[in-house]
């Protein structure tokens, strides 16, 4: 815990002096309103639309995924032509397809954009699932994929970032001011509060943040039943609860994969996915339907 509020302190620093580099060379003043506003929004959008675009690129390095561009065996000239299929059906573009080293069953989608994506699976999964329940984790993924997923999880934490920094530095002029005058601003008790603040009101962005991821999950599990069909969906998430343990995937790419680690109590507030046992319930609520293919001449 001391580690992490070490760093998180360290990082606002650094933050804060890159800020106001930035924010000179801009001739911007970030004690006014306007200029806070600007601040707020280049570093609270910043990072996401980085991430975001680098995203393809830091998963395939931080997973080791491979990206099959000629299928080596029967199993991923499946693999390619389950997800051309799928993405045909969804009307996107065809995804970049990759396997990566993994003993559990688990997948994830990602990418700038619904026609610029990766859709990885992985080793565990290949191993564990039968082919149809294989197809509707594809096409959960592939839902991420149509749904705008990854591009509307930046806006929100963009958002987020953007009222954090400034709700953070208008309360904190305002303690300051209270505590020590009104000559007493911009010192190392403002950046101390306004540092608390960062942390506090984080808290309850990321709450927001992980509550949509989960909101998300549904729909993407209802997108894979019309993609494979229901039961597919249904005994694909059942063989992942019987083997479910900790995920190995890294941190950016967890709220796209189809499983999350799990949590109890006040933890599940800051989970990415919801339990199993809750999507399996949902998606046997969803009226039963052939999955939607959509035929190619």
């Amino acid at each position: 815990m001391f580690k992490r509020i070490t760093l998180f302190l360290a990082t606002n620093l650094a933050v804060l002096v890159l800020l106001s580099i930035v924010m000179r060379l801009l001739g911007v003043n970030p004690q006014t309103g306007g200029g806070l506003l600007v601040m707020a929004t280049l570093f609270g959008f910043g990072g996401s639309f980085i991430s975001l675009m680098m995203s393809k690129w830091l998963a395939k390095r931080s997973t080791g995924a491979q990206v099959i561009e000629q299928p080596r065996d029967d199993g991923e000239r499946w693999l390619l032509e389950t997800v051309r299929r799928q993405s045909q059906s969804v009307g996107i573009a065809m995804p970049e397809v990759a396997v990566y080293q993994a003993p559990e069953i688990n997948a994830f989608a990602t990418g700038p954009s619904r026609n610029n994506a990766l859709v990885a699976v992985s080793t565990g999964l290949l191993r564990n699932l039968d082919r149809d329940e294989a197809e509707a984790v594809l096409g959960h993924e592939m839902s991420h994929v149509a749904n705008g997923d990854m591009v509307t999880m930046m806006l929100i934490q963009g958002v987020l970032n953007t009222f954090v920094i400034v709700l953070a530095r208008v309360v904190g002029r305002v303690v300051d001011g209270y505590l020590g005058g009104n000559d007493r601003r911009g010192g190392i008790g403002y950046f101390v509060i306004v540092s608390v603040l960062d942390m506090v009101f984080g808290l309850f962005a990321s709450i927001i943040a992980m509550w949509f991821s989960r909101h998300r999950e549904f729909r993407a599990d209802a997108g894979g039943a019309r993609l494979a069909g229901r039961d597919r969906m249904i005994a694909a998430l059942e063989k992942l609860a019987q083997m479910h343990g900790e995920t190995t995937l890294p941190k950016q790419v967890q709220a796209f994969g189809i499983s999350g680690a799990a949590a109890h109590g006040l933890r599940r507030l800051f989970t990415t996915h919801p339990p199993l046992a809750e999507r399996i319930e949902a998606l046997r609520r969803m009226p039963a339907a052939a999955p939607s293919v959509r035929v190619v001449s």
